[in-house]
C-alpha cells in the first residue's frame, strides 16, 4: 500500500498484531520515510519514539477526523472511539484538512 502526495509515494505498512501495534516506532532511530496504519485503536502515545512525527486519526471510510502535526514523544493522545491511527514523517500532515479523505493505493 501506498499513498501518493506531490508525484511521491509513501509507502503504508499496516500492523495487525499485537506487538506490531505496541512497538510500532519506539527505540527507531532511522529518520521514518514510510507511513504506519494502526486500525480499531482508541489511542496512541509516542513515549519512546526517537523522532517528531504526524500523526491522523480517520474513521472506518478513512475520511480524516484529527490530525496532529509535529507531535513530539513522550506524548498520549486518547479518544472515546475507535480510529484508524496513520503515523507519517513530518509534514506529511500539511497536505491534508479535516474531512479530506485519504487516498490509499495497492
Amino acid at each position: 500500500m501506498y499513498l501518493k502526495i506531490n508525484n511521491k509515494k509513501v509507502e503504508i505498512i499496516e500492523y495487525t498484531k499485537f506487538w506490531e501495534k505496541f512497538k510500532s516506532l519506539k527505540f527507531n532511530l532511522k529518520l521514518l520515510d514510510y507511513g504506519i496504519k494502526i486500525c480499531n485503536k482508541r489511542g496512541i502515545n509516542t513515549y519512546f519514539f526517537c523522532q517528531n512525527v504526524d500523526i491522523i486519526f480517520t474513521d472506518k471510510n478513512d475520511i480524516i477526523k484529527y490530525i496532529y502535526s509535529d507531535v513530539c514523544s513522550e506524548r498520549s493522545i486518547i479518544k472515546v472511539k475507535k480510529y484508524n491511527i496513520y503515523i507519517f514523517p513530518l509534514h506529511i500532515a500539511n497536505y491534508f484538512n479535516i474531512g479530506d479523505k485519504i487516498k490509499i493505493r495497492l
